[in-house]
């Protein structure tokens, strides 16, 4: 819809109503069914969009549900014209299926990602997410991958970070440690009490 599409709703409702807080919400979800999509919800910003609708639908001003949910009233009366011209896809983050194709994360840089972190880097140690980034960068011939990005393509291909186990720098090698035991104080035995336990 875009941000001219909805001023132009909300021009044409707020002439319609003039004055009066529009209460007309569109029944593609009950009552009932907005609650639950805002309880049940796993993307946060989604949820306080049903949940603006959900208040909306029970009859609260949009005064009362910008205060209630945070928002100012201006985008209640936004997400009321998306929610009725659109229906329960118009909410939640729509950044996320702009149209935009990815620049960066590839699925031909994925691929290459998954086969090049099989072998270590080489400079030797694990994979971090900088030496992804470094990697991708001398791929796509950029100057600079954010380090971020090397995280979403370690976690885009379901590698976790491996880290060694650090060693203390002046740890005991195997003979030393054998020499420790032989020469190290044996326990004490553990002393009778006084009195007896019942």
């Amino acid at each position: 819809m875009g941000f001219p599409g909805a001023v132009e709703g909300l021009t044409i409702l707020r002439q319609q109503n003039a004055g009066a807080d529009m209460t007309w919400v569109a029944d593609h979800l009950s009552v009932t069914e907005l609650q639950a999509g805002y309880r049940g919800s796993k993307e946060a910003m989604r949820a306080r969009h049903y949940q603006v609708i959900w208040l909306r639908a029970q009859g609260r001003t949009v005064a009362e549900t910008a205060r209630l949910t945070g928002f100012v009233p201006r985008w209640v009366e936004e997400l009321l014209v998306r929610y009725n011209r659109f229906g329960p896809s118009s909410l939640g983050d729509r950044r996320r299926a702009n149209g935009a194709r990815p620049r960066i994360l590839t699925p031909e840089i994925l691929d290459l990602v998954r086969e090049r972190v099989k072998a270590p880097p080489e400079d030797g140690g694990v994979w971090t997410s900088r030496k992804v980034a470094a990697m991708m960068a001398a791929e796509l011939g950029l100057t600079f991958v954010a380090e971020q990005r090397g995280w979403e393509a370690l976690r885009a291909i379901g590698w976790t970070l491996q880290k060694p186990r650090p060693r203390h720098a002046r740890a005991a090698g195997p003979e030393e440690q054998a020499e420790f035991k032989k020469t190290s104080p044996k326990p004490l035995l553990k002393r009778q009490s006084a009195t007896p336990a019942r």
